[in-house]
């Protein structure tokens, strides 16, 4: 149920045909994980905790640094040198006190990542490496979570959501896999702090990973389940690209090889 306070809050949403009192509900008994406070996950964090996401959880290891700040808008100033989980938590709990946060101020690895995935509904992955990146995405699809995976470059960004499973008509869901087979050789992609990152297109991308989250709890609109948003920030242009399963692919492929996470390091 939703208090007085939460009913007057959520206003905006609630007379909205497709959320509506069921879809702030729905919301509100979510629980949502968010991979990293930084570019991508700030605004994540931001917007999902204003929608009323029930409960909210960031893993992140790292501290606020100068650098970070043209572009992490979930941290301040003041905030450097603290963990940013905690930076993060403080700003969360100021926007919205209705939201149960749970932070990890770890490293997602092999150890720990099914552990902590399992305990949430979505997960959002706006980490910053390939290492990460697949860690996750195969993490999700053995703990049967729905991924957002946003990827950013210095001036592209893409983003897709990834099903664990098979849809009502049997048809088996792809995965990240299918869509990237391989992580690219290290030392091919440079990092942001080589070829540089533009804050405000996080900012857009960060936010429309909030807006699919919302979208798959809520369940108005078309998923992004095979398909690959990408965006030209040079251009201003934005092309989807659909994608299905790889009967190849080592996780849910016809031969599977995939089955726990003791191929990540």
């Amino acid at each position: 149920m939703l208090t007085s306070e939460e009913l007057e809050r959520y206003a905006r949403h609630i007379v909205m045909r497709e959320v509506g009192g069921p879809g702030q509900a729905a919301l509100k008994a979510a629980r949502v994980l968010v991979i990293g406070a930084g570019g991508l996950g700030a605004p994540s964090l931001m917007y999902l905790a204003a929608a009323g996401v029930g409960t909210l959880g960031v893993v992140d290891n790292d501290t606020v640094s100068l650098s970070n700040l043209q572009r992490q808008i979930i941290h301040a100033t003041p905030d450097i040198g603290r963990p940013k989980v905690d930076s993060a938590a403080d700003r969360i709990l100021a926007l919205n006190p209705h939201v149960t946060l749970r932070t990890h101020a770890t490293r997602l690895n092999a150890a720990n990542a099914l552990e902590i995935i399992g305990n949430y509904d979505v997960v959002l992955d706006g980490s910053d490496n390939f290492t990460t990146r697949y860690l996750v995405s195969d993490a999700c699809f053995l703990a049967k979570k729905t991924l957002i995976a946003g990827a950013l470059g210095v001036f592209d960004a893409s983003l897709t959501t990834i099903r664990a499973g098979a849809a009502d008509d049997g048809k088996v869901y792809p995965t990240y896999r299918c869509l990237f087979p391989e992580a690219p050789p290290p030392g091919t992609t440079p990092t942001c702090e080589e070829a540089g990152v533009l804050g405000a297109l996080a900012g857009v991308l960060g936010s429309m990973m909030a807006l699919e989250a919302i979208r798959e709890i809520v369940g108005f609109g078309e998923s992004l389940v095979g398909r690959l948003v990408m965006i030209d920030a040079r251009a201003m242009r934005f092309e989807t690209l659909r994608y299905g399963r790889d009967p190849s692919n080592p996780l849910n492929g016809d031969n599977p090889t995939i089955r726990d996470l003791s191929g990540h390091k």
